[in-house]
């Protein structure tokens, strides 16, 4: 099997393995563009978009002004049985601490009230655009275990895929006999568009 018939195949092949990752991709950027139009959904219909757990006592011990907050996020996440899932710690203020827990498919976010020594919790309602843009917003390995870890690995190999793809298709265009003029026209204008926005955004 000569060279060609090889690149044909691994384009082929690459984009039937790579089409879910694409539809991910290329669906979760519609709620990231339009997220006032389902926000505004939201309202008119009613729906509330988190609802509270939980509401009371809840002492974290010293706050410290600087340094990781990550041993505080893990003392609320463990009391809630949520150890399994990625969290994030923030310092909303000298008086709050927020502590957001995330799976693909639902959405705690804790508030911590340091004065009082107080925790709120709410879920958030399970959204399909939240599914969609938490998807395409995961990756990293800071979370140390291993399923977070692997879908950062896939996420790479995802990027390199794509890459190839895009190589395999730019050599079978090359070898095309003629002046290739429809391919010189989609290079130019893709290269144009994001010319474009890259110097007017």
């Amino acid at each position: 099997m000569k060279f060609p018939h090889i690149n044909r195949r691994t384009h082929l092949y690459l984009g039937l393995f790579l089409t879910p990752w694409v539809l991910m991709y290329a669906f979760s950027s519609v709620p990231f563009a339009h997220n006032d139009f389902f926000e505004e959904r939201d309202k008119a219909l009613g729906l509330p978009l988190w609802t509270k757990t939980f509401d009371g006592p809840y002492d974290l011990g010293a706050i410290p002004e600087s340094g990781p907050l990550k041993p505080l996020g893990a003392k609320v996440v463990q009391d809630f049985k949520m150890e399994d899932s990625a969290f994030g710690v923030y310092r909303q203020s000298d008086k709050q601490l927020n502590i957001y827990v995330h799976t693909f498919w639902k959405s705690t976010q804790f508030k911590y009230f340091v004065d009082e020594k107080r925790l709120t919790a709410e879920e958030r309602r399970f959204r399909w655009e939240h599914f969609l843009t938490g998807m395409h917003a995961r990756g990293g390995f800071e979370d140390g275990r291993f399923f977070p870890a692997l879908w950062a690995v896939v996420i790479d190999l995802v990027c390199l895929g794509f890459l190839l793809w895009i190589a395999s298709g730019i050599y079978m265009w090359w070898s095309l006999p003629g002046l290739r003029a429809w391919g010189w026209v989609a290079c130019a204008a893709g290269l144009a568009s994001f010319a474009v926005f890259l110097l007017l955004l």
